[in-house]
């Protein structure tokens, strides 16, 4: 639990957050794969191949050569896709795919730093078309993601104009504390990742979550806090901690889970009194 309640004469603060395998317990460009072969954009080879990638993503994080490879792949593949179309795919597919996976433990943070007033930022070498969505999702006040280039078409030309990965990370967080004026020695990051320790760095509460070897490590050796996440769960099944309050998108994940509840009780009801009748 946190104990640090941001006091509001000082400058202001945030909780920076990696996504993948931080906040979701899975790579969230590639949970994404199946719809996008559904929806045309993907052959089966593919969707083999990125169920690849996530099985080695879990099974041992990912270190900079293979992130390199999964980028170099990643852009590759998205060559000429319609960024609508993509949008309209992660729309149409974000709670049933997304929603599971979010680690209850994060969710509780995310709401405790909101309780405390800072600010929730995601910072994820994911797209910005996945990223963003997510974002919204959890409620985060800014996101920042890896850009591709958009043609005059409308479509990905394969190129990446942004990528938020290692020191880009501590870049891009340097830069948000400069314009929304955080103080970086009072903030927050979160990730598994050694390739993120710049972002860890950058801030003077960095913690390790479910970290992979090499930032085990680190953070052993600089005396960070690890944290075990482990528990995936539906935001609308989640019990919001007493502390919090509601945020808009927590409350509309829990609306839709108490109206299915109170029409099952009204349908159950009403089917009693016609078979009593």
């Amino acid at each position: 639990m946190l104990r640090h309640v941001e006091n509001h004469s000082l400058p202001r603060t945030a909780a920076f957050f990696d996504l993948d395998k931080t906040v979701i317990a899975k790579s969230s460009t590639l949970t994404f794969s199946k719809s996008f072969y559904q929806g045309g954009l993907i052959n089966r080879r593919a969707v083999l191949r990125t169920a690849y990638a996530q099985f080695v993503f879990l099974a041992g994080g990912a270190d900079h050569d293979q992130m390199e490879r999964m980028r170099e792949y990643l852009s590759a593949l998205c060559r000429g896709w319609n960024v609508q179309q993509v949008k309209e795919i992660v729309a149409e597919t974000l709670h049933d795919l997304i929603d599971p996976i979010i680690y209850d433990e994060a969710a509780s943070l995310i709401e405790e730093h909101h309780t405390a007033g800072r600010d929730v930022v995601i910072v994820s070498t994911s797209g910005a078309e996945v990223v963003e969505p997510i974002g919204e999702l959890l409620g985060a006040d800014r996101v920042v993601a890896t850009r591709m280039v958009v043609g005059d078409d409308g479509c990905f030309t394969g190129e990446v104009e942004y990528y938020a990965y290692g020191p880009t990370k501590a870049e891009a967080i340097r830069e948000l504390a400069k314009s929304e004026g955080y103080d970086l020695e009072r903030c927050f990051a979160y990730s598994d990742s050694a390739t993120d320790v710049p972002m860890l760095e950058a801030v003077g509460h960095p913690h390790a979550v479910n970290p992979d070897r090499a930032l085990r490590r680190e953070a052993l050796s600089r005396e960070w806090p690890i944290l075990d996440f482990h528990r995936p769960v539906r935001l609308k099944q989640r019990v919001p901690s007493l502390s919090a309050p509601p945020r808009p998108a927590l409350v509309a994940a829990a609306a839709v889970g108490a109206a299915a509840a109170t029409a099952g009780l009204v349908w159950f009801a009403s089917k009693r009194r016609a078979i009593a009748s």
